[in-house]
């Protein structure tokens, strides 16, 4: 079953045609790789499965319900069960780890018990179980891209997003976080959407791959 859908999809900023007619499907707990060049209209594509953009043609569905259509959104963001990595990471620099994972629970309303519960379990999982009160600009590089993952997995989202967080890492710890990453796949069967231009980021990632041409459409 299509747990995303693209269909006919185009979006322009200013004059600047950044997707046109892009039909795409993406299946229940794939890993698909959007790979291309810069311009190439990946990141544009995560911001309108994300609810962040509207699409200015087409519709966008997940899990069989219209989400967007030519010029608004149906479905906010907070609605689509997405979770999402940015490339800036995007970590509030005043609050502790626990305090980042903690914002979004809060504003769903889960339980003062199951946010507890829910962050101290994914601060396992990524290992930063003994940073939970460090604040981002005390962590390491690699530290900073976990929490940014804990972030947005805490609130078990079917669909995770992710903008080329790895790539101001050297190829060491890139292997590390990839790893993690399919481990963490593995346990919740998210479906994730990655984009990057590095192929090494790639074959680590992916079960398919979606070769954007510049500026219009994929293959």
């Amino acid at each position: 079953m299509n747990h995303i859908e693209l269909d006919g999809v185009s979006k322009t900023f200013g004059d600047r045609v950044v997707l046109s007619d892009l039909s795409l499907q993406i299946e229940k707990a794939e890993r698909l790789v959007l790979f291309g060049p810069s311009g190439s209209g990946k990141t544009t594509v995560l911001r309108l499965v994300a609810g962040l953009e509207v699409p200015d043609k087409g519709e966008i569905r997940i899990e069989g319900r219209i989400v967007a259509s030519a010029g608004k959104n149906l479905v906010p963001p907070e609605k689509r069960n997405v979770g999402m990595v940015f490339q800036d990471l995007a970590l509030w620099p005043h609050m502790t780890v626990q305090q980042n994972l903690m914002f979004g629970l809060t504003a769903r309303k889960v339980e003062k018990r199951e946010t507890e519960v829910r962050i101290r379990e994914m601060l396992r999982l990524v290992g930063l179980e003994n940073r939970s009160d460090a604040k981002p600009h005390q962590l390491s590089g690699g530290e900073q891209q976990r929490v940014a993952l804990a972030r947005a997995l805490v609130s078990r989202p079917s669909i995770l997003l992710m903008d080329e967080p790895l790539s101001s890492l050297e190829d060491e710890r890139k292997r590390s976080i990839a790893s993690d990453l399919l481990g963490l796949h593995s346990q919740f069967g998210f479906t994730l959407v990655y984009v990057t231009h590095d192929q090494a980021e790639t074959d680590l990632l992916a079960s398919r791959v979606c070769r954007m041409r510049d500026v219009q459409s994929a293959a």
